[in-house]
């Protein structure tokens, strides 16, 4: 079950219903559709483009903040995973290993357009993916619609305030619902890091959360 703040992060973020994450698809078919690949049967690459396509936008999105840059930089993520396809290790983790190259997208994506002007609260927040990529809407959701704008707008600034190795391990984390040692593997650091960093994120977001908003104190 998620936290108090990976709901709100959720519902912040216009993702659904959390938890929605946490669904993996089969290892053994990741690994049949990746051999089809290798052996030159391109289309096999669709299937784990399919199973994984949401996931990894929802993790890009929540680094990134844009619909448009998500959704191009997912695409980027899977076009590198099939270029370097042949480099996977196979009987590891297909998701593990296509995770790093999402989330070093994302990265490089950053340090890039750090020049550039931060797109505003209003353009950022509660939109949904296009095509086949799916993001659910507040509409139809009467929690986000509950949860009001200031308050999203405090939790996606509070997020975006955490130093940067922090909001990756929250992202994966309460975004995606990967375990400590999956996180350890996607990021290249030691389990004990990673609790260290999720612990400290969640401390700052939590402090927001109960913080009183502008309204509460007029």
């Amino acid at each position: 079950m998620m936290t108090s703040v990976g709901s709100m992060l959720w519902m912040a973020l216009g993702l659904g219903v959390a938890g929605f994450a946490t669904v993996q698809s089969n290892g053994d078919d990741d690994s049949r559709m990746v051999e089809a690949v290798l052996a030159g049967d391109a289309n096999a690459f669709r299937g784990l483009v399919e199973n994984y396509q949401t996931r990894i936008y929802n993790i890009i999105y929540g680094m990134v903040h844009n619909r448009d840059d998500a959704m191009e930089l997912t695409q980027d993520a899977f076009i590198k995973a099939y270029k370097k396809l042949d480099s996977f290790r196979l009987g590891t983790k297909f998701y593990t290993w296509l995770c790093r190259i999402g989330v070093n997208t994302a990265i490089d994506f950053l340090r890039k357009q750090k020049h550039r002007q931060t797109l505003s609260f209003e353009e950022e927040i509660g939109v949904q993916a296009d095509g086949d990529l799916h993001s659910a809407h507040s509409e139809g959701n009467p929690e986000l619609v509950a949860l009001g704008q200031e308050q999203r707008q405090v939790i996606i600034q509070a997020v975006d305030q955490l130093p940067e190795d922090q909001k990756q391990v929250l992202i994966l984390k309460e975004i995606d619902g990967l375990s400590y040692k999956e996180i350890s593997l996607v990021l290249g650091i030691p389990h004990g890091t990673v609790m260290s960093r999720l612990f400290y994120a969640r401390k700052r977001l939590q402090e927001v959360l109960e913080r009183p908003s502008e309204s509460e104190k007029s």
